[in-house]
């Protein structure tokens, strides 16, 4: 076959590979290849919708506690939903021993918020001076269906889909001080005292009730999942 026949068909081929590439959106520029801008846009956008924060923490950096070495000693902080959807949550700590969370985990209704209360033992320090804590909590989120009860397998069966909220950094705070950051402090386990007590007369009102098939079945789930949730606090949570 002659040359000029040869290249005329090489060229055909070649127009008709480079129009293909077109419509799968692959684009040749200075022998460079490109890929169309809205696709990586649409991955951007996924990996954004994947790691958006759904919970708002209070506070969301530093978690305060009353400096009183060889005693137990209390923090607060509200996790409330920001999202359209259920919010399972759980707390991770590199000090497992030493702390436990009330409650370590959950289901947040959309819109709703939840005070935790954290209990550390203060050791006695090894220097005189030494008022600093390594100890960190981390609070990580999974989106779940209405009515999911929750389990921690949730987060170990979808694990590309957790987020984590926010890293606190454990603060002791001096009582003889009068620090802004005491008053807020009480206020805080105040608030948390109220919703304890508030949270344990709902068992009260729930016997007044006359018990029907649904509500022993309710009463059941119930009795689960606090059976669940001492378990979590007997083991002293999940380690960072």
């Amino acid at each position: 076959m002659p040359w000029w026949q040869r290249e005329s068909i090489e060229q055909r081929q070649l127009g008709a590979g480079i129009q293909q590439q077109h419509q799968n959106g692959v684009h040749h520029q200075n022998g460079v290849v490109e890929v169309k801008k809205s696709s990586s846009m649409s991955a951007v956008a996924k990996v954004f919708l994947a790691t958006k924060r759904r919970l708002r923490v209070d506070p969301n950096r530093k978690l305060h506690f009353l400096y009183e070495p060889g005693k137990q000693v209390s923090s607060a902080l509200t996790l409330k939903n920001t999202s359209r959807s259920p919010v399972a949550f759980k707390f991770q700590t590199n000090a497992p021993k030493s702390c436990f969370m009330r409650p370590p985990s959950g289901i947040i209704p959309p819109g709703d918020t939840t005070i935790i209360t954290i209990v550390k033992f203060v050791e006695q320090p090894e220097h005189d001076q030494e008022k600093k804590s390594k100890d960190k909590f981390k609070v990580v989120s999974l989106k779940v269906k209405q009515g999911t009860e929750f389990s921690p397998e949730l987060f170990d069966e979808q694990k590309e889909f957790v987020v984590v909220e926010r890293v606190l950094r454990v603060v002791f705070l001096d009582p003889q001080s009068q620090s802004s950051e005491i008053e807020k402090l009480k206020k805080r386990l105040a608030e948390a005292e109220a919703a304890q007590q508030a949270q344990k007369k709902l068992p009260e009102e729930r016997s007044q009730v006359p018990s029907t098939a649904g509500g022993v079945l309710e009463d059941w789930k119930e009795q689960q999942k606090e059976k669940r949730l001492a378990k979590q606090q007997v083991e002293g949570g999940d380690s960072l």
